[in-house]
This record gives C-alpha cells, sequence and structure tokens, in this order.
C-alpha cells in the first residue's frame, strides 16, 4: 500500500510534524504538489490521523501518575459499557485501555499530588461501576515512550 517515497514522507514527518508541505517535500526530494497529494491521499485512507499538541502534565503541576488495572464485575451484562462511559467523564483519566485475560480495563490516571490523587481515588475511582478488583500502580519513571513508527 505505501512505497518507498510514502515512507520517506511519514519518516519526515513523524520526526518533525510542524514541518509545512514545503519543507517537507524538500526533504523527501519530491515537489510540494505531491507532497501535500500524498499526505492527502494517506490522510483519506486513515494512516494519518491528524496532528496533536503533547502536553507535558508535570510541566502544569501534575506530579503524580498512576496506572490502575480493573477486574469487573462480568455477571453484569452492560459492565464494560457502564464502566467505560464513567470513567471517559473523569477528566484525570488520560488513557482507557481494555483487556482479555484477568485484566479487563487499565485506566492512566493523573493527580497534582498524592492529596489530590487520595481524594480523586475515593470520589471518582472507587464510585465507578461494576468493580470487582482494583490494582494501582504508582509511576516511578518513563524509560521510553516512542510513538514512531519504523517506516
Amino acid at each position: 500500500m505505501l512505497d518507498d517515497i510514502d515512507r520517506r514522507i511519514l519518516r519526515h514527518y513523524q520526526a518533525e510534524p510542524s514541518l509545512t508541505a514545503g519543507e517537507l517535500a524538500e526533504r523527501c526530494r519530491i515537489t510540494a504538489s505531491t507532497c501535500v497529494r500524498r499526505l492527502d491521499r494517506m490522510q483519506a485512507a486513515g494512516i494519518l490521523r491528524g496532528q496533536e499538541a503533547v502536553i507535558d502534565w508535570a510541566a502544569l503541576g501534575y506530579a503524580v501518575e498512576v496506572s490502575l488495572r480493573f477486574t469487573l464485575d462480568k455477571t453484569q451484562p452492560r459492565a464494560f459499557d457502564e464502566f467505560l462511559a464513567a470513567a471517559r467523564e473523569v477528566p484525570e483519566v488520560l488513557e482507557i485501555q481494555t483487556f482479555l485475560g484477568r485484566v479487563d480495563v487499565r485506566l492512566s490516571v493523573i493527580a497534582r499530588d498524592m492529596g489530590h490523587y487520595q481524594q480523586l481515588y475515593r470520589d471518582r475511582i472507587l464510585t465507578l461501576p461494576h468493580i470487582a478488583d482494583i490494582e494501582a500502580l504508582m509511576h516511578i519513571a518513563r524509560v521510553k515512550r516512542d510513538e514512531v513508527l519504523p517506516v
């Protein structure tokens, strides 16, 4: 589906998404119109989903990050749907992942400090529906974070 030129565009675009189409084309050694046409095609195909700002939450005062793993009460027919809908409403939940296996759902949660986390945990997390078990993993360090694909 992707040829060498598409891969070259994606490599440069991932490395520096703030490049203009002209700058990206120059680095890829193609014309700007070819670059724009290929970017449009990859966007239409769902390969490029858009650009986003990456915010350093710690720089904004959110010093605590916790990964919470949930096992849900699966005897309830709508347990997953109701849990996920309620979890989406918690602003401090950055990410929600679902799994097959012993753990059903993982939430990535941020808080300003331990006091804020404790309040968030009591008032918002423990009130989520259909929880059978919770395991909290306190984030210590991010060793690697890379969303760049090897294209």
